[in-house]
């Protein structure tokens, strides 16, 4: 049933960092378009923040609606809607839940709270009748989600692959461009203000698994968690790996993949997230910068992508403040948000039964016998090679040692962990002297060529 006509949506804001502060700046600013909009105003009754006096913008500007009590403004009878953006796990999930097992509706960022716990508030909001809308939790400002879950809701989505850290995106970027090392460009991203004092959350992978468990929740109607997604970091991926990607008409991104595949006969669901080359064909390798975008298949559809700003506080704002207009026309009109849909349950199979490509640079023994032996590695695995190239070779010594050479192997399509068991005994071969680099190669549905092969 809908609200008097005229009666206010009152709105709780939970933080008010980079996000918060620009989602208070939007809400104020913008007060009379969103009344227009939803058709009753929308009122910010409570700002909760830990510490008041690291918000002097708040404080002065608003200061009867700061407090450090965050439960209470929860728990307040005037409060319609719960807006959080303060991140992390506790307490934001009593916090969250309360809100909604009392019919608040709930509008939040907090990827990793959805990752771990989404089923849990979900099941809150089916139980109570409220919303619950998290649009900025992947890829800021990008439209993504409400297309995932409403616009393809009669279609069956396949694939959904994208760049969903920005941070990543331009530390890969800057080498690409610059030829610089992994070190020099995640310093130059920190001194822009694009990576944080301690960026392991982004380039590890945590933040990207996050999203991608978010995405295949939705894409394919089975609960994912973060902890269902394979997570691979960027560390190690060097100017060398970003040259040789280029000899292959590839370039290297950290990729977010969620894709329905065979298991069994059946169908199950597989997330994971690492860097792999891909050819510069397709759309997502001109995606530069701390840009994000993401790359849809559906059946009836057909192929989309979605690009845009995918962080930042007036980007990521943005986000929320659509989902907060969604809810509250909901409160006016007496409509309710799409509810989860889980029916699928599909299996999440395992990373190691998944097909995919390797390119695997080896530093050997420049000597007769070297290719037969390392190519006897790879058919004792069942994989196929797709082609082989020789770098470097430098003489041996006055004692008869060999000289060394640059192996670069790049594979045809198969199971993961059989291509990772074959790296594995590639490294105890005498003739190895060491695996330089191991980087998968995705197509993502066009053709990759390799060294000059057909993919």
């Amino acid at each position: 049933m809908g609200r008097g006509e005229g009666a206010a949506v009152r709105v709780a804001l939970l933080g008010c960092g980079t996000v918060g502060t620009e989602v208070v700046r939007l809400l104020t600013g913008q007060a009379a378009d969103l009344t227009a909009r939803i058709g009753t105003p929308v009122e910010l009754v409570g700002v909760a923040v830990r510490r008041p006096h690291r918000h002097p913008w708040l404080t002065e500007n608003f200061p009867d609606l700061v407090t450090t009590d965050a439960a209470a403004l929860v728990a307040r009878d005037d409060v319609d809607v719960v807006v959080e953006v303060i991140g992390g796990i506790e307490p934001v999930r009593t916090l969250l839940l309360e809100a909604l097992k009392a019919g608040k509706s709930v509008v939040t960022a907090n990827k990793a709270l959805l990752a771990e716990d989404g089923p849990a508030l979900a099941e809150a909001a089916d139980a109570s009748g409220a919303d619950l809308y998290y649009e900025a939790a992947v890829a800021g400002a990008i439209p993504l989600l409400r297309p995932l879950r409403e616009s393809l809701a009669g279609d069956r989505i396949t694939r959904v692959a994208g760049i969903v850290n920005g941070t990543s995106n331009f530390i890969l970027s800057a080498m690409a461009s610059s030829g610089a090392s992994y070190g020099d460009a995640l310093e130059e991203a920190t001194r822009l203000g694009y990576a944080e004092a301690d960026p392991s959350a982004d380039v590890d992978g945590y933040d990207a698994a996050s999203k991608a468990a978010i995405l295949a929740t939705l894409s394919f109607h089975t609960r994912v968690t973060a902890s269902d997604v394979h997570r691979e970091g960027m560390r190690s991926v060097s100017a060398a790996d970003i040259a040789a990607a280029r000899l292959l008409g590839c370039t290297i991104k950290l990729l977010a993949i969620c894709e329905r595949v065979e298991s069994n006969g059946g169908e199950a669901v597989s997330a994971r997230v690492y860097p792999a080359m891909i050819p510069t064909s397709h759309p997502l390798a001109s995606v530069d910068g701390a840009f994000n975008a993401v790359f849809v298949e559906a059946e009836a559809a057909g192929q989309l992508m979605f690009y845009g700003q995918g962080a930042g506080g007036a980007p990521t704002a943005s986000a929320v403040l659509g989902d907060l207009v969604a809810v509250a026309r909901n409160h006016v009109g007496g409509g309710r948000g799409p509810r989860e849909s889980a029916y699928a349950g599909l299996p999440v199979r395992p990373v190691g039964d998944v097909p995919t490509r390797y390119h695997v640079d080896l530093e050997v023994a420049d000597r007769e016998g070297v290719l037969a032996a390392i190519a006897g590695e790879f058919a004792r695995s069942g994989v196929s090679i797709a082609a082989v190239r020789q770098t470097g070779g430098a003489a041996g010594d006055r004692d008869g040692d060999p000289g060394q050479a640059r192996l670069t192997v790049v594979t045809h399509s198969a199971p993961d962990a059989a291509l990772a068991g074959t790296v594995a005994a590639l490294a105890d071969l005498d003739v190895v002297l060491g695996v330089a680099s191991v980087l998968r190669v995705e197509g993502l549905g066009r053709a990759v060529s390799a060294l000059g092969m057909p993919g």
